[in-house]
């Protein structure tokens, strides 16, 4: 996302997973309250699922022109209580006077390359207890074609997002996600080496790997999985 222009082809292809957007959903909600704001909104899937109108407001932004075009159509047909506001910029365009309670980057800080920084400014515009809620591929080892095509420079573990954390914030909570999907990725990274997955695969891996991997990774406490969350809280 360094460059205005994404150049991924990503968000259409995963808009319509919509088990794996439930799951992880459900698993960041609790954080999710007040002023809200969404870094890296893309074409307004994520904010379809996770703006449930019990918050007080809710601004996206996305430095992409014609991908903040499509995100101002897509959140005028929400319904709801709240209509998110939509920004063309970075969050280094907003002024440092509006706070929220809780900022969101949902597969979108492995896109920036200098992910310290960007954390430091997110934090800064965070009230005092609010949270920030980092949700992005994991494990540099499953790093594959379809990363580089999509515009990621890198992929994290638990000890690469604790390397990020801004000042003014304590680490409040880490863990993965789809325990099965890692095996999937896996193999592709290491047998199958193709770049873009089809439809069918996307569908194959929504519709039956992503409900069983809500049940494993219960059992194995959110310890392995191939996508990882970070949740940093503010100090007073």
């Amino acid at each position: 996302m360094q460059d205005s222009h994404y150049p991924g082809g990503e968000l259409e292809l995963f808009a319509g997973a919509h088990n794996w957007k439930r799951y992880y959903a459900s698993r960041i909600r609790p954080y999710i309250s007040g002023d809200v704001l969404e870094v890296g909104a893309g074409i307004g899937a994520t904010t379809a699922m996770l703006c449930s109108g019990r918050e007080r407001s809710w601004t996206c932004i996305e430095p992409d022109p014609d991908l903040a075009r499509q995100l101002s159509s897509a959140v005028a047909q929400l319904a709801g209580p709240i209509v998110p506001t939509v920004s063309a910029c970075t969050i280094a365009d907003l002024s440092p006077n509006p706070t929220f309670d809780c900022i969101l980057y949902v597969d979108v800080l492995e896109h920036i390359q200098d992910d310290r920084g960007e954390l430091r400014q997110a934090a800064e515009r965070l009230r005092p207890g609010g949270y920030l809620v980092v949700l992005s591929p994991a494990h540099s080892f499953l790093f594959s074609e379809f990363d580089h095509q999509i515009g990621h420079f890198r992929r994290y573990n638990t000890k690469t997002l604790a390397a990020v954390s801004p000042e003014l914030t304590r680490l409040h909570e880490v863990f993965y996600l789809d325990s099965i999907g890692i095996v999937l990725s896996l193999a592709n990274r290491l047998m199958l080496r193709t770049g873009f997955p089809s439809q069918k695969q996307i569908k194959f891996w929504d519709r039956f790997v992503v409900p069983k991997s809500q049940v494993l990774d219960r059992m194995l406490g959110y310890r392995i999985g191939k996508t990882i969350v970070a949740v940093w809280q503010r100090t007073a």
